[in-house]
């Protein structure tokens, strides 16, 4: 994006740590293709108002469509109105589901969007485990608390004195998919325990139950929340 001459090498006073959001956002596309394997069409959000992110967004997706042998329908949006008409077109094209491209416009309307994909029973996928959490399918991304740590460890390291320019741009390596199995059951979907295996944390059908099937001791881990 221009802020940094090389990520070696940031140059200037800028450095910090990239996620995994566009790099894996093919992977998004195929995940939603591998619970909803009779789609032929997809459909894929982006915002024209950050239009070299929209493009890169764009470009990605097309070609993993096009490996896919699915139809990718663009739907922009850039205000919140937008976002609604974007939800009334997916549904008279008939998409099978929808990819949410990352941009931090959309970031801030998580809810707004889940909420939306309920209504219309769009199976939908995000990069953020706030989409899964507020209702929406399935997401898949950069673990958020990766990208954090690494960045806290930088600021540590430039309050000591050393400089941005000398530290090479890290990058979160760490992916996390969260699926909801409540959202999934009233979408009609059912997602294959292969890929529940795969997860970092799965919302059951129960609204107070969680499991992590990835934890650390080998076994899934559950975990209930009573209402008083």
């Amino acid at each position: 994006m221009g802020l940094v001459v090389n990520l070696n090498r940031p140059g200037g006073n800028v450095t910090g740590v990239t996620s995994l959001l566009v790099l894996v956002l093919s992977k998004r596309l195929e995940l939603l293709h591998e619970l909803i394997p009779t789609a032929s069409a997809m459909a894929v959000l982006v915002n024209p108002g950050n239009p070299t992110v929209a493009e890169i967004n764009s470009k990605e997706l097309q070609a993993a469509a096009r490996t896919l042998g699915l139809e990718l329908h663009i739907l922009n949006a850039s205000t919140e109105r937008d976002i609604d008409g974007a939800f009334a077109k997916l549904i008279q094209l008939r998409a099978g589901g929808l990819v949410i491209a990352p941009d931090p416009f959309y970031n801030g309307r998580i809810e707004h969007i889940a909420s939306l994909t309920i209504r219309h029973a769009v199976p939908a996928i995000h990069h953020s485990r706030e989409f899964v959490v507020a209702g929406g399918l399935l997401s898949y991304g950069g673990g958020s608390a990766d990208a954090y740590r690494l960045a806290g460890n930088y600021t540590g390291r430039v309050l000591r004195g050393d400089k941005p320019a000398d530290l090479p741009v890290q990058q979160a390596t760490k992916v996390e998919l969260y699926i909801n199995l409540k959202t999934a059951k009233a979408l009609g979907i059912t997602v294959p325990q292969s890929v529940q295996n795969r997860a970092d944390e799965v919302i059951n059908e129960s609204t107070n139950v969680r499991y992590w099937p990835k934890a650390d001791m080998g076994e899934c881990i559950a975990h209930v929340r009573f209402r008083g």
